[in-house]
């Protein structure tokens, strides 16, 4: 601005001066800054413009350690060459830096690049929108122009894959049956009927096809094994540390090429978060029947299923999920228990040392539940001391809790329990 500034009063004084002694040059010399000024604004509008922008993201969905990808083209379809063209991008993922600057794209030639970013915190965030800005060659104006399209990815918990998990036992598994039909295969056919398109060829039952001569498929009910909840506490005012990550002390997380070591946050929010998705997965991937609830920014409740679309509900829901909520653990543990049936396990995961809880939990062990509670020492986390008489009140209803710290490994801990009668040993 200050070149054209500089320009325009240029000009002036050539008119002025023209005007004053008569001379042709000084009129001539106006009239060439003038055309310079037109034909800047010019070049540097056409910069802009005469474009087409793509940007192509490989997944919408991501999880926490794991990268998105994205491609950018640019096609110049215009009839003059982009000596530059700078390409901000507005996305709010964190660590995405896929603003980059263009150089000399000729006409009806293409500028492609691509970008690699680590996730490094869940959430669901927005990619885009997009600003051009180019200039003519003597920098008299800077253009802009926003492409306001904007896309969304969802970045998943981390996760770690649990062999196993210390389940309560002293009760039975099994249920009454539920005459409930499923478009899953259990172990309990309850009959055949006509074959539909987009059945599975493994549900086929040959032998009454034979002897029908039509396709005919095998029905399912639901099977009557217990129901896994987990009870997860969002509750603000039992939750300490920072979630987020600093970007700027994560070395090579914007187009690297080797992945940057992952390290929990030292945050009660994200240690429950990534337990309570690790818990699901393993028992989605061993065709339970799991559900969710839990209270943070809002009351969330996962209704029990199972299956890989109920692991991409799970997470989703544990993506954007929050240490927001107001509502206590123990009122929670009522509302989403009342009407659970006996034999149902119910996995409590909370950094909470109010004793209520554990005083709720052990009234629902004795009414048909189990209970198995994850217990996050929130003072190893700068929180308040109370984890050791939580546990000890849990231990009189035979309920023994798994107790995380900051930076213990707890997939160990969770695979080396061992069940005992209302509880488990290690």
């Amino acid at each position: 601005m200050t070149r054209l500034r500089t320009v325009v009063i240029l000009s002036a004084i050539m008119f002025v001066v023209g005007l004053a002694t008569g001379r042709t040059i000084f009129y001539n010399v106006f009239f060439l800054l003038v055309a310079l000024i037109a034909f800047s604004y010019l070049w540097a509008w056409a910069g802009v413009n005469w474009l087409r922008v793509t940007r192509q993201t490989r997944s919408r969905r991501a999880q926490v350690g794991l990268p998105i990808e994205e491609a950018f083209r640019v096609r110049n379809t215009g009839a003059l060459p982009k000596l530059w063209l700078e390409v901000l991008d507005a996305s709010d993922l964190p660590g995405h830096r896929a603003s980059h600057v263009a150089n000399d794209i000729p006409s009806n030639t293409e500028y492609a690049w691509s970008i690699r970013t680590y996730c490094l915190e869940r959430g669901r965030y927005r990619l885009g929108p997009i600003t051009l800005t180019s200039s003519d060659p003597f920098g008299l104006f800077g253009v802009k122009r926003v492409l306001s399209h904007t896309t969304n990815v969802v970045v998943y918990p981390a996760t770690f894959r649990l062999r196993s998990f210390p389940m309560p036992v002293g009760t039975l598994p099994g249920g009454d049956a539920l005459r409930r039909r499923t478009h899953q295969i259990t172990a309990n056919a309850s009959g055949i009927r006509e074959y539909y398109p987009g059945d599975g060829f493994n549900r086929i039952h040959w032998p009454s096809t034979a002897r029908k001569g039509r396709l005919l498929v095998k029905e399912f009910e639901l099977d009557p094994m217990s129901d896994v909840w987990i009870i997860l506490d969002m509750n603000a005012k039992v939750h300490y540390g920072d979630r987020h990550v600093d970007v700027s002390k994560v070395s090579e997380q914007a187009g690297g090429r080797r992945a940057p070591k992952f390290e929990m946050p030292a945050s009660t929010e994200e240690y429950g978060v990534s337990i309570a998705a690790s818990i699901a997965q393993h028992f989605l991937r061993n065709n339970q029947a799991l559900g969710l609830a839990a209270a943070g920014q809002r009351w969330e409740v996962v209704q029990a299923d199972r299956g890989e679309r109920q692991v991409i509900k799970i997470l989703e829901t544990l993506s954007v999920l929050r240490a927001e909520g107001g509502i206590p653990l123990h009122e929670l543990l009522y509302r989403e228990t009342s009407s659970l049936p006996r034999g149902t396990t119910v996995i409590i995961v909370t950094p909470s040392v109010n004793v209520r809880w554990a005083r709720t939990a052990r009234h629902l062990a004795t009414t048909g539940l189990r209970v198995v509670a994850v217990l996050i020492d929130a003072e190893t986390f700068g929180g308040e001391p109370g984890a050791g008489q939580v546990a000890a009140e849990l231990s009189v209803a035979g309920i023994t809790p798994l107790v995380v710290t900051r930076g213990s490994n707890w997939v160990e801990l969770f695979e080396r329990a061992r069940p005992r009668v209302g509880g488990w040993t290690d």
